[in-house]
């Protein structure tokens, strides 16, 4: 019987990334380190060929001043000497020779010492120069290397800003940073298609899941109609029908959600206080009836956002007020403000004590405060998670504290 041949064995996997093939000299690829090396290296020679010209130059005119004569003869009969360099033996012809001799030797010791004075002085204001204009050329030369480093920063910071769609497109020598540039752009590709897909999941699921909960909300309707109906069949009707109000709640939850996790692209003038007006006058009966007084003075505070989303801040926190109050003799106060270059939204209510700690969680989506993900009839857990997510696309942000007493006092800041 033959042997069974043994299966071909899978080739091995490639060490290099067959995309990219390899330069064939890559020690000749102008990377930045040998970019910077010939940068610095010629600037230092020419700074070193310009400071030895100067030296030569001041040398030479030393040289030329040390060199000229300390006194002549004027009459050599009677063997006058004249000096502008050497007073002590101008115009005298009977002085010792050996104080003569003396008062040469000093002459020309301090004649040395001028020149070198005088050529230590010019050099040093020729560094100087020298250097005031090294670090001008290096400077200038500094900035145009790391002139694609703030491209990348400054697109990073668009990204930052939920604007995936950015990208570098670094163009120039194939260095590490056009390597680099192109490693973020292909990973701002990555991120973009990931977070498409997911948005386009949720929408998806949230639209899906709309039309069988219309049907039988229709249904639910219809039976509820009936005059005929038992009672038993009625009070099903009632519990299943607020059932599903609340899973519609949770579905268009989820899609506003999803929706305020992009950033905003069409942005109009909104007014906070139209906006928060707008949201008391949708919760005033569900306050009337909890004995919640709505107050507080709405100044005119004039954003660039979607007026829809923004409505949806001030409303979620109005009914988070509310409903999270003492019932009869409990308050909210909704004002709204321009401070320090920002729109204000503050919503403070009367209600429970909220410990600090437990304040980050309310901002997460199904949890609630001291209450289970599916044991509260106030609502289905997202509006906080809503409200954080609508003013982080606006490029704003939502703090919340306790305040003394109970309640919370929540803050929205937005850009003017």
């Amino acid at each position: 019987m033959a042997a069974t041949p043994a299966p071909p064995q899978a080739p091995p996997k490639p060490t290099w990334d067959p995309s990219r093939p390899e330069p064939p000299f890559p020690w000749l690829r102008p990377t930045i380190r040998i970019r910077l090396t010939l940068l610095y290296g010629g600037m230092f020679l020419i700074a070193g060929i310009l400071l030895l010209s100067i030296i030569y130059l001041l040398a030479a005119q030393a040289l030329n001043t040390g060199n000229e004569p300390l006194f002549k003869i004027v009459d050599g009969e009677a063997v006058k000497v004249t000096s502008d360099n050497c007073p002590a033996v101008n115009g005298t012809s009977d002085i010792p020779l050996p104080e003569f001799n003396a008062a040469i030797s000093e002459c020309i010791d301090r004649q040395r010492q001028d020149a070198l004075d005088n050529l230590l002085s010019r050099s040093l204001l020729a560094l100087l120069g020298l250097a005031v204009i090294a670090f001008a050329f290096g400077y200038a030369m500094a900035g145009r290397v790391l002139s694609p480093l703030g491209r990348i920063t400054r697109t990073a910071r668009a990204v930052a800003g939920s604007d995936l769609s950015r990208r570098i497109e670094l163009d120039g020598p194939d260095d590490e940073l056009k390597e680099l540039a192109d490693t973020f752009d292909d990973m701002l590709e990555r991120l973009q298609r990931a977070f498409t897909a997911q948005q386009r999941f949720v929408g998806n699921a949230s639209h899906e899941l709309r039309t069988p909960l219309a049907i039988n909300r229709t249904l639910l309707e219809v039976h509820l109609s009936d005059p005929d109906a038992p009672v038993e069949l009625q009070q099903l009707g009632k519990t299943l029908l607020a059932t599903n109000e609340r899973s519609e709640q949770l579905v268009e939850g989820l899609l506003l959600l999803a929706r305020s996790d992009n950033q905003i692209v069409e942005r109009k003038p909104v007014d906070l206080a139209e906006v928060a007006g707008q949201a008391i006058d949708q919760v005033r009966s569900e306050a009337d009836a909890k004995g919640v007084e709505i107050r507080g003075e709405r100044k005119p505070a004039i954003v660039q956002g979607n007026g829809v989303l923004l409505e949806r801040i001030a409303l979620n926190l109005v009914q988070n007020a509310v409903r999270y109050n003492i019932a009869g003799n409990g308050w909210v106060e909704v004002t709204t403000e321009i401070q320090h270059g920002q729109a204000l939204l503050v919503v403070s209510n009367t209600g429970p004590v909220v410990p600090a700690y437990e304040i980050d969680n309310l901002f997460e989506p199904f949890r609630r405060l001291r209450t289970e993900r599916t044991g509260s009839d106030k609502g289905v857990g997202l509006g906080l998670s809503i409200v954080r997510s609508v003013a982080r696309a606006h490029g704003g942000h939502i703090y919340a504290q306790p305040r003394e007493g109970g309640g919370l006092v929540m803050r929205v800041t937005l850009p003017i």
